[in-house]
């Protein structure tokens, strides 16, 4: 998805120009192409960047990527190695494009998946291709000390999770940053069942397949005839017109993604956590907040190792980042949330530290299991285990749109609303074409009309509260149709005295769609009864946020967000090949009594002494 699966082609962590620092790559670093066969006998490109007049032996720092890994030429260098800094740190960098991408050969398969037993001594996966790599360059590669490291963002943090994956001994070190790791289960295809309509599409109108070798990817942008991403798609109409008007059935990997609704057996094979056993490299998973493609991904990784691999050494370190953005900016604010620091200088001095001491023997000092940012206000936390400990609260929606810590009690209630796939809930107001990073953090005043949006409000805080780890709604819902989404928002109210341009603003902190039909299970979906009672309960990726004292707690519930999320026609069936006369309205109620209380559940950090500032470790 653009901006998915990898910042495109702008944020590679390795390549990425905008921003770019001062050092002149060329004049300190000698660069060699090499093809390196694979176990099958397919060759690899692979850059392999030295750095010039150093008589040391140096690590290895591995990039794999399905992007491009030019300018491709002996003599032709990229503005970058390296997130900032780390060039000048010195190490030898390899950058390869993946199998069947750009000047390597073989077939690309998206999300190829890792197989849980080879069938021969030819036989590959990504784990072997990673592993035939990192064995050829600690033998071929002059004037390196025996160790490589890997690192990469979003789909190449995706292979850096592979590289774990009966790693070469070599691998000392590994920092997946931004990987996907399930693809169904809330990072760039499917939340909660809901299909991620903009970033799918906008993201494979570019991405496509090639015929290798090749070291341009010839695509002509996509147009798409307007500037409103609402008008566009609402006029698209079932995903499978997409196919058919707009890109002509020529992208097998478009298609795999949207037609696959259920989780079935596509998506159980590109499921790479459960092969996450046995990791023997140091690991630092890095992730953003904000991150709207793959930070369910990026803390599923990060769980994943530390309970499947409890004797390896794995980090985290999270960040008020949208994705891929500690690699390139400051990370000083995202839309009109401000961050009072440049924190992605924080990270990469972390991460600098974190290669150096596994791959240099630095001496520094431990860093800590977890390096996390909290927002709301603004202070880094270096913390023993994440979640930190926390107490469980139950946000109970009740009658008169308030949120209270008490159960409902008395006579039945809730509230209704009219769902209309025709006019659905939009989620950003005026929003281009491509997926706008800036709403994991967005004002949601502008729905404030909306009579397809019910809000629930708490009364003002008497103190601060810090919610640390899962946000888990539990509703009880009814629908007229037979099919209907439950999308759940947590917003913080600013107070009215607060600075001009925040009086009460409405930050999103954490949102996530729900569709109906998958309450009960993703591989099976069932109807709804319209009118009878069902329960839905879902979790939603971590949050470290501070509501501060004299601020208010909000949560929204609404049936459609448009164009994030693909329509639910509120008919029960294939959605992709829904037909026009499948897309009715239903009247939507939220359940908030004591034999149905609705709620959502958050995890408190108990009062903490006071916090450095942001500005310092």
């Amino acid at each position: 998805m653009i901006i998915s699966r990898c910042a495109l082609f702008f944020v590679l962590p390795l390549l990425a120009s905008a921003a770019a620092d001062e050092f002149d790559v060329q004049n300190n670093y000698a660069k060699t192409e090499y093809r390196i066969t694979m176990r099958d006998g397919v060759k690899l490109y692979t850059a392999v960047y030295i750095p010039r007049a150093y008589t040391g032996s140096l690590p290895i720092l591995l990039t794999r990527t399905p992007y491009g890994t030019g300018p491709y030429g002996p003599e032709n260098y990229p503005k970058r190695l390296g997130p900032l800094g780390f060039a000048q740190e010195k190490f030898i960098f390899a950058l390869q494009d993946v199998r069947g991408r750009f000047m390597s050969e073989g077939e690309f398969v998206d999300v190829r998946p890792i197989k849980d037993l080879l069938a021969g001594p030819t036989d590959t996966d990504e784990t072997t291709d990673t592993y035939d790599t990192i064995d050829w360059l600690v033998k071929n590669v002059p004037g390196n000390n025996g160790k490589v490291g890997m690192m990469g963002t979003s789909y190449n943090g995706y292979y850096t999770t592979c590289g774990l994956i009966r790693s070469h001994p070599a691998l000392a070190a590994a920092s997946p940053q931004a990987p996907m790791a399930d693809l169904y289960r809330g990072d760039d295809a499917y939340h909660n069942g809901a299909f991620f309509l903009v970033a799918n599409f906008s993201f494979y109108t570019g991405f496509n397949k090639q015929k290798n070798p090749v070291a341009k990817d010839d695509i002509t942008p996509f147009d798409y005839g307007t500037n409103d991403s609402y008008k566009f798609y609402l006029a698209m109409g079932p995903l499978a017109d997409s196919d058919r008007l707009y890109l002509l059935n020529h992208n097998p990997y478009w298609t795999d993604m949207y037609v696959h609704t259920t989780e079935d057996s596509y998506w159980r094979a590109r499921h790479i956590l459960p092969h996450l056993k046995g990791v023997t490299a140091a690991v630092l998973v890095v992730g953003g907040w904000y991150d709207a493609e793959d930070l369910s991904g990026t803390l599923m990784t990060y769980e994943a190792i530390r309970r499947q691999s409890p004797s390896t050494l794995c980090k985290l370190s999270m960040g008020p980042w949208p994705h891929g953005a500690w690699n390139f900016g400051k990370g000083d604010k995202l839309g009109d949330i401000n961050f009072d620091a440049d924190t992605a200088d924080a990270l990469r001095a972390e991460e600098l530290e974190f290669f150096k001491r596994y791959l240099k023997d630095s001496i520094a000092a431990e860093q800590p299991q977890a390096f996390v940012f909290t927002t709301g206000t603004n202070q880094w936390r270096s913390l023993t285990q994440w979640p930190p400990p926390t107490v469980q609260q139950r946000l109970y929606l009740q009658t008169g749109g308030k949120l209270s810590l008490r159960p409902p009690a008395g006579q039945p209630a809730f509230d209704e609303y009219l769902s209309d796939p025709a006019n659905p809930v939009p989620y950003l107001p005026n929003a281009p074409q491509d997926m706008v990073k800036e709403y994991m953090t967005a004002d949601q005043r502008f729905l404030s009309n909306r009579k397809d949006v019910v809000s629930y409000l708490s009364d003002s805080l008497s103190e601060d509260v810090t919610m640390a780890g899962p946000i888990s709604p539990d509703l009880f819902v009814s629908t007229s149709g037979t099919d209907s989404d439950f999308d759940v928002k947590l917003i913080d109210v600013y107070p009215g005295d607060a600075p001009a341009n925040l009086a009460g603003y409405q930050q999103l902190v954490r949102g996530e769609p729900f569709r109906g039909k998958f309450r009960k299970s993703f591989a099976k979906p069932e109807p709804f009864l319209p009118g009878k009672i069902e329960e839905i309960r879902f979790s939603m990726p971590d949050v470290y946020h501070c509501f501060k004292k004299g601020h208010r707690i909000m949560v929204q519930v609404q049936s459609s967000w448009f164009p994030l999320t693909d329509r639910n026609p509120q008919t029960f069936g294939d959605i992709p090949n829904a037909k026009a006369t499948d897309f009715v309205p239903a009247n939507e109620r939220i359940y908030h009594t004591s034999r149905n209380p609705s709620y959502v559940e958050v995890n408190v950090e108990p009062k903490v002494t006071p916090r450095e500032p942001a500005t310092s470790r």
